[in-house]
């Protein structure tokens, strides 16, 4: 599950959630970053969800042994933010996003 930019725009932020089906840790992880990223324009923010449990796959091929894991792809370098992203300072540093820009 991809959310795709509009043609010839480049997300500003990409973003891909390593969750392991619809366990309670992955539920949250899912709500705190969508709370964190509310408030961001959707053309600038491409968030894929991957399930381990549907393509475990991917997420070796990927590096992921802990779910959940958050991979921040772009901007480079690469940020990894792991657990259910409860820790707001933890997510929006590990997204780039600082808590006074956030108003």
């Amino acid at each position: 599950m991809t959310a795709r930019p509009p043609k010839g725009k480049h997300p500003q932020l990409v973003l891909c959630l390593y969750l392991a089906g619809d366990s309670p840790n992955s539920a949250l992880a899912k709500t705190h970053l969508r709370t964190a990223i509310a408030h961001l324009a959707k053309e600038d923010v491409t968030l894929e969800l991957v399930d381990v449990l549907r393509d475990p796959a991917r997420g070796l091929r990927d590096g992921v042994l802990v779910t959940p894991t958050l991979v921040r792809v772009a901007p480079t370098p690469e940020q990894r933010v792991i657990g259910n992203l409860r820790d707001r300072s933890a997510l929006l540093a590990g997204l780039g996003i600082s808590e006074v820009g956030r108003e």
